[in-house]
C-alpha cells in the first residue's frame, strides 16, 4: 500500500518547483496563489521538512525540495504521457514531427505520403517552425534539430552533416569567385544558437581567400526557405545548405559554380529521454531513416 501525501499538494509543489513561482504555479493549475501556498505548507508538514526558501517576491528550493522535484516531475510527465496515450483513438493515431520551415518544405513534405504508406494506421502532422518546440510538454512527439547541442532531457540520433556552398541560378553565369562582386549576395539571419560557427558570406570569403567583395551587402531574409526561393529566382547568389537544395541542384535550377564548401553541424532526430519506444516516435524514426536520411 502506497503512503503518499494528497495528490493536490504534490501537483502544487511540482508546478511551483518547476516554475520557482507560487503565482505562476497557481496560473497553471487554475487556482489562487494562496491555495498553492496552503497545499505546499501541508506537504511540508507531512514530510517534516521545508521544501522552499521563501523571500520577498521569490522562492528557491531547499536541498530536500530539489531532491523531491526531479522524481516528481518525471512521475507527472509519465502520468501525462500515459493519459494522453489512453485518450488516443486506436483507429486514428497522430504522430507529430517538428522541424524548421525550410527542412519541412524541402525534405519532409515531398516524402509525407510515404509515411502513410509505411504506417497506414497513423496520421502525420508536420509542425514547421524555426522556434524550438517543447518536446517534454508534448508539443510534438519528436523533432529534427540542427546544431551542436547540448540537448538536456533529449536523446538524439544523427541523420546527416550539412555542407554550405555558394549557389546561384545558372542564368547569373558565375564561373569564378571574383564574379560575386557583380551580383547581389543573399543572406539568411541565423537563429539557431550556434553563434560564431554559422555559415556566412564573410566566413566563406575568408576560406576562399577572396578580396574585393563587400560580404555584408545584399539582401537578408529571416527564413532559409525565402533565401532559397530568391536564389532560384535569380535574384543573387546565396550560401545555402546542399542538403536542403538537393532537388534544385539535381534539376539544374541551382548550380554550384565554385567552392570551397563550409562544413556545418549535424541534423539529429530527437525525442524526450525515455520516449524512444513510444509508438509515435518509433513510426517517425522509421520513416525519417528510410526516406529522409542520406541514401534514402
Amino acid at each position: 500500500m502506497r503512503r503518499l501525501p494528497p495528490l493536490a499538494s504534490l501537483r502544487a509543489f511540482e508546478a511551483a518547483a518547476r516554475r520557482l513561482s507560487f503565482k505562476d504555479a497557481a496560473t497553471e493549475l487554475g487556482v489562487t496563489p494562496t491555495a498553492v501556498s496552503h497545499q505546499i505548507r501541508q506537504l511540508e508538514e507531512s514530510l517534516g521538512a521545508a521544501l522552499f526558501e521563501r523571500a520577498p517576491r521569490k522562492v528557491a528550493l531547499t536541498p530536500r525540495g530539489a531532491a523531491l522535484a526531479g522524481p516528481l516531475r518525471r512521475a507527472f510527465d509519465a502520468m501525462d504521457a500515459a493519459v494522453a496515450e489512453a485518450r488516443r483513438t486506436p483507429a486514428r493515431r497522430v504522430a507529430t514531427l517538428s522541424a524548421t520551415v525550410a527542412f519541412t518544405a524541402k525534405l519532409l513534405v515531398p516524402k509525407a505520403a510515404r509515411f502513410r504508406e509505411m504506417n497506414p494506421d497513423w496520421d502525420l502532422r508536420l509542425h514547421a517552425a524555426d522556434t524550438v518546440v517543447d518536446l517534454a510538454a508534448g508539443e510534438a512527439d519528436a523533432a529534427i534539430r540542427y546544431g551542436a547541442g547540448p540537448r538536456p532531457g533529449l536523446t538524439g540520433a544523427p541523420l546527416m552533416t550539412d555542407l554550405f556552398a555558394p549557389l546561384a541560378s545558372p542564368r547569373l553565369n558565375l564561373s569564378v569567385p571574383a564574379d560575386l562582386a557583380r551580383v547581389t549576395l543573399i543572406h539568411f539571419d541565423w537563429q539557431s544558437g550556434v553563434e560564431g560557427s554559422t555559415p556566412s558570406w564573410r566566413r566563406w570569403g575568408e576560406a576562399a581567400g577572396v578580396a574585393g567583395v563587400d560580404w555584408e551587402s545584399g539582401v537578408a531574409f529571416n527564413d532559409e526557405a525565402s533565401a532559397i526561393q530568391a536564389a532560384v529566382a535569380g535574384q543573387g547568389a546565396a550560401l545555402l545548405s546542399r542538403t536542403l537544395v538537393a532537388s534544385e541542384l539535381a534539376s539544374g535550377l541551382l548550380v554550384q559554380p565554385f567552392g570551397p564548401e563550409l562544413r556545418g553541424f549535424a541534423y539529429e532526430f530527437v525525442c524526450p529521454e525515455g520516449a524512444e519506444d513510444r509508438p509515435a516516435v518509433a513510426a517517425l524514426r522509421r520513416w525519417i531513416e528510410a526516406e529522409v536520411a542520406p541514401g534514402a
